[in-house]
């Protein structure tokens, strides 16, 4: 056990890490292919604006959170977790077989019905993944899991994202794109036929397709544990300082540093990079303990490092050659630190979250937090826009985030204090 990846020579894990590490592959994958080609040959697509397109995608994607994470908890619960991979990974291969479709066609509306039934994938299979761990693991594996998980969930989506742009600047790149992602979905389908069955925990829960009550239902079921509340919010933080840098890369890059998409591919892949070093060095440090200093320390690392980061960008002069230019290295490196203390904090929070849950209803909380990491990044992206709309520089808006993330690291040591 000296290594974390003995997990992967395991059947609990194993087909579980391939069926997600695949299908968050394939959502970037997709994903990525449409916004470039939406962004670079808009007028043979749609009348909408370019500029309207990439928070459009956004949108419709993260909408299926807020509607269905409530039933999808529900469900997880009620129902054998290793069957509903298996029906989850389905729908995949169904909606990449409808994006090939929409790819030849050149038909913006049926990949947007596609866009919105892969954030329904994420959603369902959300709280499939996590709460699957625990049943699988021992506790003083689920740090190993969940760094395993984050680190491949980010290498997945960094080389989805890489991928969709690459094929999307070749001729048909749509097409050979949603021919890719069927053939991976189906490779996704057969990591999940060997997923363990795991017994339903809650089969006796009244099921309801109400997905407002649903919504409202797990939302208070996370609140009744207030260890594990906080938990949510702290992560929920995290996903909207990361989903605000990653959106605001490509202006950062053009503004900025005055440089072009493949400088925007190394920040993408820095960052990224950045959180499965950190994901996997928590599990190092934490010697399969639950430790919420290296909670702490990460989040008071992703607040220094980012305010020096945006000084940085602040102060920075685009002259000459990008990659001979000292400050971007500089800048560099303070982008890969928000990374590796980004892994460092957000592993152990996961792992407080399903230790701490109750066994019955732990998807529903899993769920709960999905919603709320959703609505932060909404919330995240508006009052993004509101600043940008009101002459705010780019660079002074990573300077507030990364200063509320020291406040929100003050908030920790104080609840963690309390606690004990």
């Amino acid at each position: 056990m000296s290594s974390p990846f003995y997990l992967l020579r395991t059947r609990r894990f194993a087909p579980l890490f391939g069926t997600q590490f695949l299908g968050a592959f394939n959502d970037n994958l997709f994903k990525n292919t449409l916004a470039v080609l939406l962004t670079f040959q808009a007028s043979t697509w749609t009348s909408l604006s370019p500029a309207l397109l990439a928070p459009l995608i956004g949108a419709v994607f993260i909408l299926p959170f807020f509607l269905f994470s409530g039933v999808a908890g529900e469900i997880a619960d009620a129902y054998d977790k290793a069957r509903l991979a298996r029906i989850v990974k389905v729908w995949e291969i169904f909606l990449m077989v409808i994006a090939l479709i929409g790819f030849a066609a050149h038909s913006f509306v049926t990949l947007m019905i596609v866009v919105f039934g892969m954030g329904m994938h994420s959603t369902l299979f959300g709280p499939i993944k996590y709460s699957i761990i625990p049943q699988h693991m021992e506790e003083n594996e689920l740090v190993t899991a969940n760094a395993l998980v984050e680190s491949g969930t980010f290498a997945a989506i960094l080389l989805g994202t890489i991928l969709g742009g690459a094929l999307s600047a070749i001729e048909n790149g749509g097409v050979i794109a949603a021919s890719a992602a069927i053939a991976i979905a189906l490779i996704g389908y057969g990591f999940s036929r060997y997923i363990p069955s795991t017994p339903a925990l809650a089969s006796s829960n009244r099921f309801s397709i109400n997905i407002f009550t649903q919504t409202l239902h797990a939302i208070r079921l996370s609140y009744h544990n207030k260890m594990v509340f906080f938990s949510i919010l702290a992560i929920s933080w995290f996903w909207l300082y990361g989903a605000l840098l990653l959106s605001q890369f490509p202006a950062f890059v053009k503004s900025v540093l005055m440089g072009d998409e493949k400088t925007v591919t190394v920040l993408l892949s820095l960052f990224t990079l950045g959180i499965g070093i950190g994901s996997l060095l928590c599990e190092r440090l934490s010697n399969h303990e639950l430790k919420p200093s290296l909670i702490i320390v990460g989040a008071i690392g992703m607040g220094l490092s980012g305010i020096d980061f945006a000084l940085s960008a602040q102060h920075f002069s685009a002259l000459g050659n990008l990659y001979a230019n000292p400050e971007f290295f500089h800048i560099l490196l303070d982008l890969t630190l928000i990374g590796v203390f980004g892994g460092l904090y957000s592993v152990p929070l996961y792992a407080l979250i399903q230790a701490k849950s109750e066994m019955q209803s732990r998807s529903r909380i899993i769920a709960a937090n999905n919603i709320l990491n959703a609505l932060f990044m909404v919330a995240g992206a508006i009052v993004t826009m509101i600043l940008l709309g009101n002459g705010f520089h780019i660079s002074t808006i990573f300077l507030m985030i990364a200063m509320g993330t020291l406040l929100v690291a003050g908030a920790i040591t104080m609840f963690f204090k309390k606690s004990n």
